[in-house]
């Protein structure tokens, strides 16, 4: 609890701000106890372009004195302030999909997913290939690196948690069109091959979609219930000759005459 000395000292603080000759000085919002020798009084900052923010005054008495001070006084956004979003270092801001063309994007110093190519990588198949050829890069993927990616591409849109594969009705690693990665990815991910699926992505091996290479078409076709009709058929319709026709309308009139 703030001694009164301290609690009292509203318009010292007041004062104080107006002295500053920065306006926008509004109404007071309480006092805040910071120790036995000082207190923050806080007043709305009435200010174009700070909404929400404070000035906090704070004063300072001594254990002994009955008058306080002016210790400090700042401009501190208040709890539902306008303020800038938090401060992100420049290294640190490229996200996922940023990369366009032309940029150039060089892996941070010490890059854990990165390993200099002259280590062992832990893949028997590039080591052993690179230990016979005696060729390299100058940096591979480490073992880290490596299973950051591959989780990465297990809880991704490939994944076996997609919608899309939880409607499948089989996986990628069963379908033709899967092509396996190489290394010691290659019992968990592969390249779909099917330009009207996942084509060109890299998949889990337990993802799937409907068009797999075992997909069938349903059996049938049309409606059950009645036969097909063929409209470009052509239909043909037995007439009586002409002569046969002129020769019942002449019998005809003959008859109406002689009943006439």
């Amino acid at each position: 609890m703030a001694r009164p000395v301290l609690t009292d000292a509203v318009e010292l603080a007041r004062t104080a701000v107006v002295q500053l000759q920065e306006g926008g000085v509004g109404d007071y919002l309480g006092v805040t106890s910071e120790d036995e020798c000082a207190a923050t009084h806080r007043f709305v900052a009435d200010l174009p372009g700070y909404r929400g923010w404070q000035w906090a005054v704070v004063v300072a008495a001594d254990p002994e004195s009955d008058r306080a001070t002016v210790s400090e006084l700042a401009l501190l956004p208040g709890p539902d302030a306008l303020v800038a979003p938090e401060w992100i270092p420049w290294d640190q801001r490229i996200r996922p999909g940023d990369l366009s063309a032309g940029d150039l994007l060089a892996p941070p110093a010490g890059d854990p997913r990165l390993v200099p190519g002259y280590v062992a990588t832990g893949d028997p198949e590039i080591d052993d290939a690179a230990l016979e050829l005696g060729l390299g890069r100058k940096q591979t993927m480490s073992l880290e690196g490596r299973l950051d990616a591959a989780q990465r591409w297990h809880d991704g849109d490939y994944g076996p948690d997609s919608e899309m594969a939880k409607a499948a009705p089989s996986t990628c690693g069963l379908c033709g069109f899967y092509l396996p990665l190489a290394g010691s990815l290659h019992g968990a991910f592969g390249v779909c091959g099917n330009e009207m699926a996942a084509d060109g992505h890299v998949v889990d091996v337990t993802y799937g979609c409907g068009a797999h290479s075992d997909t069938l078409l349903p059996t049938g076709a049309g409606s059950p219930q009645y036969d097909a009709y063929d409209d470009g058929a052509v239909e043909v319709v037995e007439r009586a000759a002409p002569e046969t026709e002129a020769a019942a309308e002449v019998t005809d009139a003959e008859e109406s005459a002689s009943t006439s």
